[in-house]
C-alpha cells in the first residue's frame, strides 16, 4: 500500500510548447465565424430574387397534376 500514495509525484509530464500564442486559437475560430456569416450574410435575398420563377414553376406543376 505505500507504493499508491507515492505514485502520483512520479509521474510528471511535459506539456508541449504551443504551435501560437493562447489567444491566437480564438481570435482564429472567431474570424472563421466571420467569414462563414459573411457568406451566410450574402446569401440573404437569393430566395426573393428567384421566388417568382419558383412559384410560376409550382403553379405549372399543380395543374398538370390535377
Amino acid at each position: 500500500m505505500p507504493l499508491l500514495p507515492s505514485l502520483p509525484a512520479e509521474v510528471h509530464h511535459e506539456l508541449a510548447e504551443l504551435v501560437l500564442p493562447i489567444w491566437a486559437f480564438p481570435a482564429i475560430a472567431a474570424g472563421v465565424f466571420v467569414v462563414l456569416g459573411l457568406i451566410t450574410w450574402s446569401y440573404r435575398d437569393v430566395y426573393h430574387r428567384h421566388n417568382d420563377k419558383t412559384a410560376a414553376d409550382a403553379g405549372s406543376h399543380q395543374d398538370a397534376h390535377h
